[in-house]
């Protein structure tokens, strides 16, 4: 199954129900202007940022070709999310899109001036607060279609479990009234990174901004030249990544988080999501998501039909017997079950 198709399986499934945010969409009240180097392609970018009606969601404009950011359009490529369309790619949307689904863009144009076919968003210093510095600049305004009306901002909420998986790396996610997300990586090879966790339920556009935000994009040092024989990061330099060694440790400290490769991961994340957002909707399920292991969302559910029917039980067994982190979990989502789906919190941070 496709990337595309999968993820539409579970737009349309049983498992997912619109539901009203009590909110109306949103839009910027100005256009505005942002330019950079390119990550992998080491080129110069500029991209605008346009208000837009209520109703038609963010969506690429380049050369006055459009290119949704939904699924639908997602090709895959290797280090980045990539939409296509009509022989148009963008590539290294996941920063952009993350940061206008969290700060509250429902409705965009995203305006790529290049004229080339196949363009790439700008890295800036690895993070998306270039980004949320530019919605900020001009802030947000209810969104009106063409006869001046405004609409209601709708989200996708789980009303069921469902559990995915891609070779080592899973996502589980778990009915809850509200949008949590719980990260995990592992980087034994890596001391300086190891195994983290990050875990955040999302209440106001300034936590996104002051703690996940600014985490920037990361990289192994001894895969930078494999990398650059592939023809990726031509633009990646210690000023848009931070760099750790498998014997050194980070070669451009300090970080700006302890756990600051976890967070851009859950940032990722969050971008990867926007793409369930049709219409001005919301992107982000309104669910608690668990993903373990380095991998994007639209990587993980590439299986997701077959796996849409397990339930939570299934899951505990599947990860006490695979993971090492699994009893941990397992333990943690048998509370969950047993509480009603109810989850624990300790500060807004999902306590294991």
């Amino acid at each position: 199954m496709s990337v595309a198709g999968a993820f539409n399986a579970l737009k349309s499934s049983t498992l997912i129900s619109w539901k009203s945010t009590g909110k109306l969409q949103q839009t910027l009240a100005a256009c505005v202007e942002r330019t950079g180097s390119t990550l992998h392609s080491g080129t110069t970018c500029t991209v605008k940022l346009w208000p837009e009606f209520a109703g038609r969601g963010r969506y690429f404009d380049l050369r006055s070709k459009f290119i949704p950011a939904s699924i639908h359009c997602v090709q895959e490529s290797p280090l980045c999310t990539t939409l296509a369309k009509d022989g148009c790619k963008i590539r290294t949307v996941e920063h952009l899109l993350s940061a206008l689904e969290a700060m509250g863009v429902d409705n965009c144009r995203i305006q790529i001036d290049s004229a080339h076919h196949d363009v790439e968003v700008p890295i800036f210093d690895g993070s998306a607060s270039a980004w949320v510095e530019a919605i900020e600049q001009v802030g947000l305004e209810v969104a009106v279609d063409h006869c001046g009306n405004n609409a209601e901002k709708m989200a996708p909420s789980l009303k069921e479990p469902v559990y995915v998986q891609r070779k080592d790396s899973f996502m589980v996610a778990f009915p809850c009234e509200r949008v949590c997300i719980t990260y995990g990586i592992d980087f034994p090879q890596v001391p300086a990174i190891g195994c983290q966790w990050f875990s955040a339920a999302f209440l106001e556009h300034s936590f996104y901004a002051k703690q996940i935000a600014c985490s920037r994009a990361f990289c192994i040092f001894e895969e930078v030249e494999r990398m650059r024989n592939a023809g990726l990061i031509k633009g990646g330099s210690l000023d848009n990544a931070i760099v750790c060694s498998s014997n050194e440790g980070w070669l451009n400290p300090p970080l700006r988080f302890h756990d600051e490769p976890c967070r851009h991961k859950a940032l990722d994340l969050i971008g990867d999501l926007s793409l369930f957002a049709q219409s001005g909707s919301q992107g982000l399920p309104v669910a608690h998501i668990l993903c373990f292991k380095p991998c994007s969302a639209k990587h993980l559910t590439h299986d997701v039909q077959e796996k849409l029917s397990l339930v939570a039980t299934h899951c505990m067994l599947i990860l006490s017997a695979s993971y090492p982190e699994g009893a941990k979990i397992a333990m943690y989502f048998r509370a969950l079950v047993v509480e009603n789906e109810r989850y624990a919190y300790h500060d807004g941070n999902v306590c294991f």
